[in-house]
């Protein structure tokens, strides 16, 4: 693997930005460490560049066929209400995408998994994380075995 720029300060660049599920010389793709929402995954550019736009033709398509083959990935191993895409960067600006599973019973659902938790009944909430977290296993799997199609070689 190739040496990417780094900033000293940033978190992305010194750090793996979760449990590293997969990688290749241009990315990686982690598993957050969000104790309410476990369906959270990054897709990390592994160069410290702020915009997409930054990067080249060729770089930006395999970005994104990564970040679809995980959202993909995670629909088919854990059949969530909805999956919310989203490249943000206000406050690590590294160029990451976040793809997480969200259900009507998640904490904070239909607001962002930023936001303050919603009125819910605490025993549905810990029963959806239950199922969430059970369902960890066979997204590993999945991934594990569309991503090596896409090119990323190291998996955990």
């Amino acid at each position: 693997m190739s040496n990417p720029p780094v900033m000293v300060d940033c978190p992305l660049c010194n750090g793996s930005g979760g449990e590293v599920l997969a990688r290749d010389d241009r990315l990686r793709v982690v598993l957050a460490d969000e104790p309410q929402h476990p369906a959270f995954l990054r897709v990390i550019w592994n160069a410290h560049v702020a915009e997409t736009c930054e990067l080249v033709a060729a770089d930006r398509d395999h970005l994104m066929r990564v970040v679809f083959e995980v959202e993909r990935g995670l629909r088919d191993a854990m059949r969530p209400d909805k999956i919310n895409l989203a490249s943000l960067g206000n406050v690590v600006p590294h160029l990451h995408w976040h793809v997480i599973g969200r259900w009507r019973d998640d904490p904070t659902f239909p607001a962002s998994v930023w936001s303050a938790p919603a009125a819910r009944d605490p025993a549905l909430v810990a029963a959806r994380i239950a199922r969430s977290r059970e369902a960890l296993p066979t997204l590993r799997a999945l991934l594990r075995e569309r991503l090596s199609g896409l090119g990323l070689d190291e998996f955990r």
